[in-house]
C-alpha cells in the first residue's frame, strides 16, 4: 500500500474525520480574532471576510459531521 493510499484511507476513517473536525474548529478561533479586530477598527471589508470564513467553517464541519454519520459512528454525542 502506497503512502498516498494510506493517507486517503486515514482521511476517510473516523479518527481522520475527528482530526479534520478539530482542525477546522481550531480555525474558528482565528476567525473570531479577525472579526473582533475588524469590529474594533471598523473595518467592514475584514468583517465581511471573517463572516465568509465563518460560513466556510460551519459548512466544512457540517460536511464532516455528515461523513461521520455515514460511517455509522456509535458516539453518544452524534445520536
Amino acid at each position: 500500500m502506497s503512502k498516498l493510499s494510506k493517507a486517503k484511507d486515514f482521511k476517510k476513517s473516523k479518527s481522520g474525520l475527528y482530526l479534520s473536525m478539530a482542525t477546522t474548529a481550531f480555525g474558528a478561533v482565528s476567525v473570531a480574532k479577525q472579526a473582533k479586530k475588524a469590529r474594533v477598527e471598523s473595518d467592514t471589508l475584514r468583517l465581511i471576510d471573517a463572516a465568509v470564513s465563518a460560513a466556510a467553517i460551519v459548512t466544512g464541519l457540517a460536511i464532516l459531521y455528515r461523513e461521520l454519520k455515514r460511517l455509522g459512528d456509535d458516539d453518544v454525542l452524534l445520536g
